[in-house]
């Protein structure tokens, strides 16, 4: 299968990039620069990119490459940094720009030469999204100037005669107009790519290879009910059926039927399906706890050693399956990436559980390709589009103590509001949206009655990266549906709010 190679110089968006060249139907790593030549030579990309990154190529202790890449007779697109590496070892000469020399930030009227390869068939001007404090003084011998703006003249460049190129822009984020073309110019146009990467592809071949792995083997995996790993667990399950065993640790914490739904999805392969009903062990251990983090720390402890129970029944076990996905892999460091998170392993699964080798299924894909696939092999769109679901569930949004009783509250009044969300056709609209049981109660009136009880509140965002967030705008006729249907149909709520904070400075969930 070709494959395209995108170095990584530390730059934000090198996980954008690489799943931009994907949604173009080729197929992508992202490796750090520091990525030995041989090794780079054996695996025959078909095309080579270079990420921005925070650093002047002019730093002696600035992230370089082995010159002897550009004698692999390989394509190669610089994008900001990139295309400032590209100059700075070719001949030309990068400076540090001034407020009247092309230091440019943010959206940016840009003109293209469209009889470039890169441009073709794009419009002759657009905007680009610009975020360089460098800029190309002097152009190497060979290149042409196929774009500017008003500010820099050296905004593109390009030698087609050894199909380099170099941008200064970041044609992946969404705030370049036609920024996608161009990179699918590259990859069509230049490294004459094929498309050959499709989920369909991806999970035949991926069948085959856990076929061969495991052979007559005994596979144990952790369903949480997550999109990652059930998506996982289908794949196996395609893969070697009842030699799977799937423990999936109901601790009563999640949404609304969620835990029925789960095991209904798994009845179409012949899996070994066990589900550990621990809600009483759960609660019991979260009696009187108020405090969020001690609530985190009770439920992942009491997580692992109801697995560990679980895995005992089950013996010896040669293969675990997880769920770790590319950004899980990517964020763990790459090279000169900054870490963006530890990588954790199934919550933390015990040392005790005795295994011959992980399988990671999924460790190439991102979270919309792991999506696609859960479609290809027939799970569910309730479970394919699932939310993210924090790790405690309902726990850390039943606002100090947890009962029983608050648990079903907010369950019923949570599936209110986003079953009303779906019949106003919103939830693709929305990116995280539920209901918090916070721990204040207020007075209301009810008949002729007093009443003091909850306070419900409503929270939505939308969002790109989960990083930042925007709270949602819905439409106040949806919101009066949503709040009459709860204080009519969930006993002990008398009072509904809308969370209008975004990220930062809140965050997502309440606690």
């Amino acid at each position: 299968m070709q494959k395209v190679i995108v170095l990584d110089f530390g730059g934000q968006y090198n996980q954008l990039i690489a799943r931009r060249v994907r949604e173009c139907n080729v197929y992508c790593e992202v490796k750090p620069c520091t990525t030995p030549l041989s090794l780079l030579r054996s695996e025959s990309p078909i095309g080579i990119i270079f990420t921005g990154g925070p650093n002047s190529v002019y730093d002696p202790a600035s992230p370089q490459v082995d010159p002897a890449i550009f004698e692999l007779g390989i394509p190669i697109l610089g994008i900001c940094y990139g295309c400032q590496l590209l100059a700075h070892h070719l001949g030309g000469k990068v400076t540090a720009g001034t407020e009247d020399t092309a230091r440019e930030y943010g959206k940016t009227e840009t003109y293209f030469n469209t009889d470039c390869k890169l441009f073709k068939g794009l419009p002759r001007e657009g905007v680009t999204w610009m975020s360089h404090g460098d800029y190309m003084e002097k152009v190497p011998v060979g290149f042409s100037l196929v774009a500017h703006s008003d500010a820099c003249p050296t905004v593109a460049i390009c030698d087609e005669k050894r199909s380099f190129y170099g941008v200064q822009f970041h044609p992946e984020v969404n705030h370049t107009q036609h920024g996608c073309d161009m990179i699918r110019n590259f990859l069509y146009e230049v490294c004459g790519a094929m498309g050959e990467w499709t989920m369909g592809d991806y999970r035949d071949t991926a069948i085959r290879q856990i076929r061969e792995k495991v052979g007559d083997g005994k596979v144990l995996l952790a369903l949480s009910g997550g999109v990652d790993s059930s998506v996982a667990a289908a794949l196996v399950a395609e893969a070697v059926g009842n030699q799977l065993t799937c423990v999936f640790v109901d601790h009563g914490l999640m949404r609304l039927n969620e835990g029925d739904e789960v095991e209904a999805a798994f009845k179409k392969w012949d899996v070994n399906f066990v589900r550990a009903n621990a809600e009483a062990l759960f609660l019991g251990k979260l009696a009187g706890v108020t405090e969020p983090e001690r609530k985190r720390k009770i439920i992942g402890e009491e997580f692992i050693r109801v697995f560990e129970a679980e895995a005992k029944k089950i013996g010896m076990v040669d293969y675990l399956v997880q769920g770790t996905i590319y950004p899980d892999v990517i964020e763990s460091g790459l090279g000169t990436s900054a870490t963006i998170k530890s990588h954790h392993n199934v919550g933390g699964l015990p040392d005790y559980v005795d295994f011959k080798e992980i399988i990671e299924p999924l460790r190439m894909l991102f979270k919309d390709e792991v999506r696609s696939l859960g479609r290809e092999l027939g799970l569910p769109e309730y479970l394919v589009m699932r939310q993210p679901f924090p790790g405690p569930g309902l726990a850390i949004r039943v606002i100090g103590e947890i009962t029983k009783e608050k648990l079903d509250t907010l369950r019923l009044a949570d599936f209110i509001f986003r079953d009303e969300v779906a019949k106003a056709h919103l939830e693709h609209s929305m990116n995280q949206y539920f209901a918090v049981l916070t721990n204040m109660r207020s007075v209301g009136v009810m008949g002729d009655g007093r009443t003091y009880d909850y306070i419900l509140a409503l929270r939505s965002v939308t969002t790109t990266d989960f990083m930042t967030a925007d709270w949602t705008r819905i439409p106040y006729d949806v919101l009066d549906r949503v709040s009459t249907r709860i204080v009519n149909e969930v006993p002990h709520i008398n009072r509904i709010v809308y969370d209008i904070t975004s990220k930062p400075p809140a965050t997502i969930e309440w606690e």
